[in-house]
Formats: structure tokens, sequence, C-alpha cells
């Protein structure tokens, strides 16, 4: 099966745990007011790769990964977006002895059970609770969020939680202590990631001709991001 990649990263070392090939897969559901890759957003685009090509070129890569407790990353863009051209991958992936994980908002159509099934790690995005403010931000749902948080947890499958920080959006006090509430109650967290919204790919909006929806925002203060990380999230669950 083929499916369009929009980039690859051999030695990521922040999205999941160890080096990571990263894999950017093209297209996304979403329009995130803070997204940093808006040129992974059209569908369509991106280099259309076959999956067993992708895969051949993730495996130079096992060395660093079993060195290092890493592996492969499924990005985006929004993976979930290309179901058949994921599930295909990771299975390949699977059966080379290589480490899988997406990152993903959760944004698909709701039928996980051929990519959860080879799927070790889970990063998901929570990118506000409740479908209104959701939407705010995204122009999606939240209950599709849910819904996959759902099929990891039926299925065994580790999550680490990940939350965008932005100044006088998602960095109120109440609002992270409701985002603890909620995710005090999920099955299978093993990590939460606050990340302090950054203004990096402000010019690629800019380059594309479109507005950008933060303008004017500052950077979140990555020293008090790490604090609020500290009080109210601690560190890594694995045992």
């Amino acid at each position: 099966m083929k499916g369009y990649v929009h980039s690859f990263e051999s030695m990521g070392t922040v999205d999941g745990p160890g080096i990571r090939t990263v894999v950017f897969l093209q297209g996304c559901p979403l329009r995130c007011k803070y997204c940093h890759n808006p040129d992974t957003q059209e569908f369509g685009k991106g280099t259309l790769t076959d999956a067993e090509e992708l895969v051949s070129r993730i495996k130079r890569f096992i060395p660093y990964h079993k060195a290092s407790g890493g592996g492969v990353t499924f990005s985006g863009g929004e993976p979930l977006a290309q179901p058949g051209f994921l599930a295909e991958c990771l299975e390949l992936c699977k059966q080379a002895g290589v480490h899988t994980c997406i990152d993903t908002s959760g944004a698909g159509n709701g039928h996980y059970d051929d990519i959860l099934r080879h799927t070790d790690l889970a990063l998901c995005d929570i990118k506000e609770l409740g479908d209104e403010a959701f939407a705010g931000i995204c122009g999606g749902s939240f209950a599709k969020t849910e819904e996959f948080i759902r099929a990891c947890e039926e299925r065994g499958v580790p999550l680490w939680i990940r939350h965008v920080v932005v100044p006088g959006l998602t960095d109120g006090r109440e609002h992270l202590l409701a985002l603890k509430d909620y995710i005090s109650g999920l099955r299978g967290v093993q990590r939460v990631e606050l990340l302090p919204y950054h203004t990096l790919g402000v010019h690629k909006y800019a380059a594309m001709g479109r507005a950008y929806a933060l303008d004017g925002v500052p950077p979140m203060d990555a020293k008090l991001c790490k604090e609020l990380q500290s009080e109210l999230f601690g560190g890594d669950k694995r045992q």
C-alpha cells in the first residue's frame, strides 16, 4: 500500500523513548491555531511512498534504536488520517522487531484495531477538554480524541499524554487542574508532558500566504511550564 509522507527524521529524541526515526505523514483534518507544521495539513501532497519501501528505510536505523531503547514514531499531520497505510507500516515494523509509536490527536475514523494491535506506545495530544473548547482551538471534536483514548485503554496500549500550554489560552491554573482531573481517570497513562507553546513555525504561514491565528501571542515561558509539569503531573510512571 502507498501513502503520502511529508518528511523523515532519522535521529529524533523528543517523540517517544530513546533515539527514534520519526515519519511525518501528510494530511490533517484539524487546523490548530498554534500548529507549527501547517505544510503537513493539506491532503494529497507530500511524497507518495510504498509501505515496504518506507519500512526498509526505517530498518537501517535499528542499531540506533536497540542501543537507546528507541524505535519509530509515526507523526504528522495526523497519522490516523491514513489508517490503511499506517497499519501496514506498523505491522511491517513490528515484524522487523522495531518498537512502534504513534503521535496523534486522535482525529481518526474510529476503526483502530489494525493500527493498535501493532502499536507499542501512543503519544496522544489533548488539545482542549470538551467539544466547544476543542473546536475553538482546532476546529475538530474532542469526542474523537476520547474515542481514540478508549481504544488504547481497551487494547492495553500505553499512553503518553501531551498538552500544549499557550499563554492566555491553555495556561490557566483552573484549566490545568481540570486537565489533571481528566487524566487521573484514564488507564495506562505512563507520562504527561506539558509542551510550551513556541513560535518557531510562524514563518511558514507567511511563506504560504496564510494569516497566523495567534499573531502577537508570546512563547510560553519554558521554565514556568516545567514548574507546572513538576507540580501538577510529576514524572514518568513507567514501572
